[in-house]
């Protein structure tokens, strides 16, 4: 069981009792495969007896909508967008991560404060005025950092449905009306702050640039021990024979 720790103060209404479930979180630019990994690792996690809940951003009730709103207009300052991203991580955590923790369960989170803070922080913003914002974030016991060069970047958003995102462009703040340069040099400076973040935070980092099988096993890897002393559950669920292919073999596995 973990007392749980905050990045900054400790948050109003948040209570000092130990949480037994856990906090486990990817994290990554677009296009990185977060998206595939967090599906297949629900599964890996459920199949053993592990209750899950997985969110992302903009998944609150409180405040995602909005988001997506404000963001269809274009014209958000970075201040403005990251006081709406604060506001829908604080509603998730209070009302989805930490019941979870607190019903021993994992939270599997499709990324977390250290996006928004990259982003924040290749918007000019400090990272004295970002920490604050955020410090009232628990602190994870896991967080996985997929790397990814740009090179191997580009063809994955190009094949991707979506394209070329305008805020993943870094369209609201750089100047070249070329989309595809401001692609390459937002996502330069997202990758240099994720970087830098993992290494103040000492992420774990895992090659993303490799075939999904390879990656998902080292993900196996490096949370089989964040979670081996829970308390598992009655599980009904069945292991895809997709999934099955691709775990390493691990102690209860």
């Amino acid at each position: 069981m973990n007392a749980p720790s905050f990045y900054g103060e400790h948050p109003p209404g948040i209570e000092h009792t130990p949480l037994p479930g856990r906090l486990v979180v990817i994290e990554g630019t677009d296009g990185v495969g977060r998206s595939t990994h967090i599906a297949l690792l629900k599964e890996w996690l459920e199949a053993r007896g592990y209750a899950v809940v997985n969110t992302g951003l903009r998944r609150s009730q409180l405040a995602g909508r909005g988001i997506e709103r404000a963001k269809a207009g274009n014209t958000l300052d970075p201040i403005t967008l990251n006081l709406l991203y604060a506001t829908d991580f604080w509603d998730r955590l209070e009302r989805q991560i930490l019941p979870a923790m607190r019903a021993g369960m994992v939270a599997l989170v499709d990324r977390y404060i250290f996006s928004l803070m990259a982003r924040a922080r290749v918007r000019g913003l400090t990272a004295e005025w970002v920490e604050n914002l955020f410090g009232f974030a628990l602190v994870p016991d896991l967080v996985v950092y997929l790397d990814i060069d740009i090179e191997h970047l580009v063809p994955r958003v190009l094949s991707s449905t979506t394209g070329f995102d305008y805020w993943e462009s870094g369209q609201d703040y750089l100047p070249s009306p070329d989309v595809y340069a401001n692609f390459v040099e937002h996502q330069t400076r997202l990758l240099a702050e994720f970087r830098r973040l993992a290494a103040e935070h000492a992420f774990t980092t895992v090659d993303a640039r490799r075939p999904v099988s390879e990656v998902f096993k080292d993900l196996c890897e490096a949370i089989e021990p964040v979670v081996q002393s829970m308390a598992t559950f009655g599980s009904d669920v069945t292991e895809s024979a997709e999934v099955a292919s691709m775990r390493p073999s691990l102690p209860g596995t």
